[in-house]
């Protein structure tokens, strides 16, 4: 007698994209992901996960009809680890979006994601920006990235290519919000506002343009591509663009030339040090400027004291500078959308005044707030990960400190990158990272080891490119680490002045998620 076979499971993305597209017509463009050696652990995770899910991966992508127009899509699969977005996930998430571009197809992402995989940490964390990069490079080549926000969808993926949509709708009670609701509670001992993280709230700010079911948006979604899709709707001319801004690049980055750094004490000893209050900040840096022009806020009725924005010359370099300061953060809280918007203001005038941009990055994170998602938080990181990943000066950042979420990310993107030795990057805070995956902060020393967020390891996987030592540590000796510092800014800005930009901060996120 045979044994009884069990059904196999369909992944829940598949059935939410059957109501959406024309029958049948679903095509994927997926190929078997490849994984890293992250331990035994990390992979009976995945391999529950396929079999929970039915899906080989978070993301599932490919293409379909709407209203008979040939589009390509981005499905999420929140049963696979909670939709996580881990370096293969990455992957093929940028396969899909360049594909859609060559082929010029409308592109539809349908996330629905608790956002970065913190099993993979930080090298997961940073390829958002390469699915930004390549969602910007769709909309520039003239073509309809649309966006339909599931439940739930959080974290990194709201904050990159979940904000980018030139069309954004959502389903009805979605839970949309930078930060899940859990993770808040657990880092700041109080439940987050009842309803400001749905769906329908949002759309009476303007952060989702209408609330639909499934059966609306087939209708809703083939009327806007009525509007905007190209004739025919077929492949096209290969786009070009990317490829021309990556081959563009006309020297080798790593030419400035700084000795090796090994780390010397655990990743979360690095941590506390960069939390120590007599550690040097963007203050104490701006204060070392020969000249120095403060300017206030967006430009347009709005200012956020945790960013400052600065015109400034260091020795004969003149650059727009644009830093988290940790000392105002302290004081006024953490950044917030206008600080993001004045943010934004300094890379147009960088671009206007054609002067370099330095950016630094010290944050113990993004404000939490109702205040916060309702004014679009994640959308202003996407904003500044997009803008900042393409504008047409050269671009210097520097990790000086603390390097938390998506704060940390909107100023990233760069020709070059330094980091002193104890400066870290991570999704969260390691606490937050451990209260995911374990629902205590108790085990954040070895998160902030396993997710690889150090300067070391931030060098060893080609995210920064030059390591700043801390002989002493930099709250014991503030003054001639700030002065190492400035001349090693000097040194890079002089150096990114000789590039051809955006190409060296196209290749290299694009290079990290292939």
């Amino acid at each position: 007698m045979d044994e009884p076979t069990s059904t196999p499971v369909v992944p829940a993305a598949l059935v939410f994209a059957d109501q959406v597209l024309d029958g049948g017509s679903f095509r994927s463009w997926d190929e078997p992901p490849q994984y890293r050696d992250d331990g035994a652990s990390y992979a009976d995770d995945l391999a529950r996960a396929r079999a929970r899910s039915g899906a080989d991966e978070a993301a599932i992508t490919g293409e379909g009809r709407i209203g008979g127009h040939r589009v390509a899509v981005l499905l999420s699969e929140f049963t696979f680890l909670a939709g996580s977005i881990g370096t293969a996930t990455a992957a093929r998430l940028l396969r899909a979006v360049e594909r859609a571009t060559a082929e010029r197809l409308p592109l539809i992402g349908f996330p629905a994601s608790g956002g970065t995989r913190m099993q993979e940490g930080t090298p997961a964390f940073v390829r958002m920006i390469a699915i930004a990069n390549a969602v910007t490079a769709h909309k520039a080549a003239g073509l309809p990235y649309l966006v339909h926000l599931r439940h739930p969808t959080t974290g990194g993926v709201l904050a990159s290519w979940g904000s980018l949509g030139q069309l954004t709708t959502a389903e009805p009670g979605a839970l949309v919000g930078f930060l899940g609701p859990r993770v808040y509670q657990a880092l700041y001992g109080e439940p987050f506002p009842e309803g400001v993280q749905r769906a329908e709230h949002l759309e009476r700010f303007g952060t989702v343009d209408a609330v639909l079911t499934a059966d609306q948006l087939r209708g809703w979604l083939t009327a806007a591509l009525d509007l905007l899709a190209e004739p025919g709707g077929s492949v096209g001319e290969l786009m070009s663009s990317v490829n021309e801004l990556i081959s563009s690049v006309n020297e080798p980055m790593g030419s400035v030339d700084e000795p090796t750094v090994s780390r010397t004490v655990p990743v979360w000893e690095s941590v506390g040090r960069t939390r120590e209050p007599g550690r040097p900040g963007l203050v104490e840096l701006l204060g070392e400027a020969d000249t120095l022009v403060p300017l206030s806020g967006t430009g347009a009725g709005e200012r956020d004291d945790a960013l400052r924005l600065a015109l400034a010359r260091f020795g004969d370099q003149r650059c727009v500078v644009v830093g988290h300061d940790r000392a105002a953060a302290a004081v006024h809280g953490p950044v917030g959308p206008g600080a993001l918007r004045t943010a934004r203001r300094g890379m147009r005038l960088a671009a206007e005044l054609r002067l370099p941009l330095l950016t630094v990055i010290d944050t113990h994170g993004a404000l939490l707030s109702r205040s916060a998602e309702e004014g679009a938080l994640a959308g202003e990181i996407a904003r500044c990960v997009a803008e900042l990943s393409t504008l047409p000066v050269p671009v210097v950042s520097l990790l000086l400190g603390e390097g938390a979420g998506g704060a940390a990310l909107a100023l990233l993107p760069a020709d070059r990158t330094l980091a002193a030795e104890h400066a870290w990057l991570s999704p969260l805070p390691p606490e937050g990272a451990s209260v995911i995956l374990h629902r205590t902060p108790e085990h954040a020393p070895q998160l902030a080891e396993q997710q690889r967020i150090g300067a070391v390891e931030l060098a060893a996987e080609g995210v920064i490119d030059r390591i700043l030592p801390e002989p002493v540590p930099a709250a014991e000796e503030p003054g001639a680490f700030i002065r190492r510092t400035v001349s090693a800014l000097r040194e890079e800005l002089a150096h990114a002045t000789r590039l051809t930009p955006p190409g060296p901060r196209l290749a290299r996120f694009r290079g990290l998620a292939r």
